[in-house]
């Protein structure tokens, strides 16, 4: 690497990122201690993201994501701890006599020289930005201790009664309490526990992304499985066969409710570990992402004392958020609500929840059938998965009960098609559906870091084709630590509604294919998924590269 002594306030000048007057009254009001491009951020001239790019273009050296690639523990430990966080560095991987380091300022020397002295290593320098570096600094060296510890009672053949205790001291759970606390604090969704040939890498799903949290010393993987497995009450003898189970834990004043998937992969268990956060319990309709105007048909719809209601979409695309959401909007004292599910994810109160359970006979069909003799008068079943559960739910919203479930189906046609390609006469399809919710989940703009941009070609000709006005200017996230510097913090749900009138429903009874069904749905006047996408990105909720991701 050549070795450059150009200023930072001048490599910005020249990229154009700021002006000499920023510069100067930066440099004339900042602390002496503080760094610059620190001052510069505090100030809202640029963003770290915005730093790291001009540093990276007028340096020549690459930038790493400290978020998405995997580190490697025992490197990390080369360096002490406080020398990493006084110089914002961290070694994240060697190889031959390489030591790859990812530094917030690739111009301090002082520091690579030293390193090269510690080490013995050749230094590599990536950059990287400042609130990873502290993040995985706080991560890593924090745990290591744990780890440590835990290798050490590994090698003494003292394990079995730490795996077995419920002691907030011992290794093993001070590491899945970290780990849990972790996934808590960077609003995880899921953490996945991946065993590799020589590690084990652990993930976590954010807004529908996964990104490497840290790994693991292979070494640990059987003990980190047998204390997951004995907390959710698994058979820690099983391991040639997958197992499911559930897990209620306090993580500092929240309840988690975990449910735990173990799978046997070509090098050892798997673990995904889904967590579900009790506080989310009272959603309600207002907040599922629903314009006014869908919010309306919504609760029209559900408000009626018989029917079929179907919200559809793949997995992970919230179908199960807006189900508990309109059930808690019915849940009343009038009402006998019970519902069948696999797995029941959230429990709520007044309300009778079935959990299937295949091996002994209770698939959705078998405990449909029981539910119609409790005298019910909203029934939900978590999913029609075949032809002999959607015939009944069929049958059962016709005989005076409404019936809200979800179907696996991309959009509002298929899920009618579907219907009756499963064998359902098209009679009883126009009979008894009321309504279709199709849904996707899109990463919402982070408001930390949304700064307005003009709208490129592409997002032009996107609101043209909808029939739309494309606004002057729309939102992006520049990048920022709340956002982990992705430009999205959270998610919304983009739908595609349709009301079944008597119109269409006649209609259905004679015209039911596939093309028939799509032009329906499209003369009914509905609000295409694409339309309602886009008015949400015009609002500055989300932007179009998330909706590209999800319409077809």
């Amino acid at each position: 690497m050549q070795r450059t002594h150009r200023r930072l306030g001048d490599l910005l000048v020249d990229s154009g990122m700021i002006t000499p007057e920023q510069l100067n009254s930066t440099l004339e009001q900042k602390e002496a201690s503080q760094k610059l491009g620190d001052a510069l951020i505090e100030r809202g001239y640029i963003s770290e993201q915005q730093l790291i790019d001009v540093l990276s273009l007028q340096l020549n050296i690459p930038q790493v994501h400290l978020a998405n690639i995997v580190i490697d523990h025992q490197t990390v430990n080369l360096v002490d701890q406080s020398f990493s966080r006084q110089n914002e560095l961290i070694c994240y991987k060697k190889a031959d006599n390489i030591l790859y380091v990812a530094m917030a300022n690739p111009l301090n020397f002082f520091a690579i020289d030293d390193l090269q002295m510690m080490t013995g290593f050749q230094v590599n320098v990536a950059l990287a930005l400042p609130s990873e570096i502290i993040s995985a600094i706080n991560r890593l060296y924090n745990e290591e201790d744990s780890v440590n510890e835990l290798l050490t009672s590994m090698n003494k053949n003292a394990m079995d009664d730490d795996v077995l205790s419920a002691s907030d001291d011992t290794p093993i759970v001070k590491i899945i309490n970290k780990l849990l606390l972790s996934a808590v604090e960077e609003r995880a969704s899921d953490i996945h526990i991946d065993p590799h040939e020589f590690s084990v890498v652990v993930r976590f799903r954010i807004d529908g992304e996964l990104h490497t949290y840290r790994t693991f010393p292979k070494e640990i993987l059987n003990v980190l499985v047998t204390r997951i497995k004995v907390m959710s009450e698994l058979d820690i003898t099983e391991k040639r066969l997958p197992q499911d189970g559930r897990v209620t834990v306090a993580i500092g004043k929240d309840r988690l409710d975990l449910r735990i998937s173990v799978l046997p992969t070509l090098f050892g268990e798997r673990i995904v570990l889904r967590l579900l956060n009790t506080k989310d319990l009272l959603l309600k309709i207002p907040n599922v992402g629903f314009t006014e105007s869908q919010q309306k048909t919504f609760m029209k719809m559900i408000a009626k004392p018989t029917g079929l209601v179907l919200i559809t979409g793949p997995t992970g695309s919230g179908k199960t958020s807006t189900l508990y959401a309109a059930l808690n909007h019915l849940n009343s004292e009038s009402q006998n609500i019970i519902t069948i599910e696999d797995p029941v994810e959230y429990q709520i109160d007044g309300i009778n929840q079935i959990q299937t359970n295949a091996p002994i006979g209770l698939t959705f069909a078998a405990g449909l059938r029981a539910i119609l003799r409790q005298d019910p008068n909203i029934i939900m079943v978590g999913e029609i998965r075949d032809s002999e559960t959607a015939e009944i739910a069929i049958r059962a919203s016709l005989t005076g009960h409404l019936v809200l479930s979800t179907l696996h189906t991309n959009d509002v046609p298929t899920t009618i098609y579907r219907l009756i390609d499963m064998g359902v006469d098209p009679f009883l399809v126009a009979a008894s559906l009321t309504g279709v919710v199709s849904q996707r989940l899109v990463r919402r703009v982070c408001r930390d870091c949304a700064r307005p941009v003009d709208p490129s070609p592409i997002e032009h000709a996107l609101f043209e084709k909808a029939g739309l006005e494309c606004p002057h200017e729309l939102m992006k996230g520049t990048g920022c630590k709340s956002c982990h510097q992705t430009g999205y913090l959270g998610r919304t749900a983009v739908h595609e509604m349709l009301e079944l009138s008597e119109e269409t429903s006649e209609m259905l009874i004679t015209h039911h294919s596939f093309k028939d069904i799509q032009n329906l749905v499209k003369d009914s006047g509905g609000v295409s998924m694409l339309e309602n996408g886009l008015t949400k990105v015009a609002k500055g909720i989300t932007t179009v590269d998330e909706l590209l991701k999800i319409i077809s």
